[in-house]
């Protein structure tokens, strides 16, 4: 099987839906912004607001929605590929050691597996692993958000203890972060927030990652079977 081939075609789609899925969207935007019809005559209002604000905040927050699905998508899908290069390459675990090695999730798992397996060093890796480690993250609270009075979702204190500037964030975010005063303790935690932007970079990164880990891959393909 060419597992490369297989997730690229993954994350060709993952692109695909994001822009497809996103043209609405974007497309209200624009319009209120650039007041074109239908947002070209708002009604009388006295209280101050910008016009059509609710319907801009709306498409907003679809775009926000629909970027972290798209990540939700991503991190399974890098999951896939690791479990089918398992799979293929013939990988026995000991008894337990698999479930030790994959408490702290599969990335981490399938880090140690490989670099024994394949005998690598993740130094040499040119993909990002620390953002690729924070798709995984991001996927997680999106699937555990904690409040249903709103759509978005926010980081946890631990996960800004590990990642303090989080690479899915918004610029509205950033700023806020990058004015806090060192203990004021006033500002929300940051949301999770993935824009087209910071969408393409990660599905680069792990497309990166994969391609560097295919050579390796094929090289111990047809040995003996693994022993773990």
């Amino acid at each position: 099987m060419d597992v490369l081939y297989f997730f690229k075609k993954r994350t060709q789609f993952i692109r695909y839906y994001y822009e497809t899925a996103g043209l609405p969207f974007f497309e209200t935007k624009r319009k209120i912004e650039n007041e074109e019809a239908p947002y070209d005559d708002p009604p009388y209002s006295e209280d101050g607001e910008p016009p059509y604000l609710d319907q801009w905040i709306e498409a907003d927050e679809a775009l926000e929605v629909l970027g972290r699905t798209c990540l939700s998508m991503l991190s399974p899908s890098l999951k896939l590929y690791f479990g089918t290069w398992e799979k293929e390459l013939g990988i026995i675990w000991d008894n337990g050691e698999r479930d030790r090695v994959f408490k702290k999730g599969f990335l981490k798992g399938y880090r140690k597996c490989f670099e024994k397996v394949l005998r690598i060093s993740w130094d040499h890796c040119p993909a990002d692993l620390e953002l690729i480690e924070q798709i995984t993250l991001a996927r997680n609270r999106d699937q555990h958000p904690d409040e249903i009075a709103s759509m978005r979702v926010r980081y946890a204190k631990n996960d800004l203890k590990k990642y303090p500037r989080p690479f899915f964030m918004s610029e509205s975010d950033k700023d806020l972060l990058d004015n806090l005063e060192i203990g004021s303790g006033i500002w929300m935690n940051p949301s999770v927030y993935v824009s087209r932007d910071t969408l393409y970079g990660a599905i680069t990164e792990t497309e990166r990652l994969a391609e560097w880990l295919e050579e390796y891959m094929f090289a111990a393909r047809y040995n003996q079977a693994k022993y773990i």
